[in-house]
């Protein structure tokens, strides 16, 4: 497992409510917002499980629909219960990324 691959675990699924909250999305719409925003290497297989698991936490919640073209599709909600987790990881991000910021950036910055 690459650093990349450990440390976007830690905020993958912020990410994902990040992108749920702005828009009711079915998982490969998911897949192609995140790689969209920067974050090409989330393979599918890696987002399902996360939309599962915060399934059960009660952080989102789907719905099948009738897709346009093909099978239906299962799309994806935020919550109450999601939103105020995604605030409350909002909150920590901005607590934690400057003091990061601090420690981590070069000299020469």
């Amino acid at each position: 497992m690459t650093v990349r691959s450990q440390l976007l675990k830690g905020f993958l699924d912020g990410c994902v409510l990040a992108v749920i909250d702005k828009q009711t999305v079915y998982g490969y719409e998911l897949s192609r917002k995140l790689q969209d925003s920067g974050l090409p290497d989330v393979p599918e297989g890696t987002i399902y499980p996360v939309l599962l698991r915060l399934q059960k936490q009660g952080l989102i919640v789907s719905e099948m629909r009738p897709s346009e073209s093909g099978p239906n599709r299962k799309y994806y909600s935020i919550t109450q219960s999601g939103q105020a987790t995604l605030a409350t990881i909002r909150n920590e991000w901005q607590l934690l990324s400057v003091p990061l910021h601090a420690l981590l950036k070069e000299e020469s910055e």
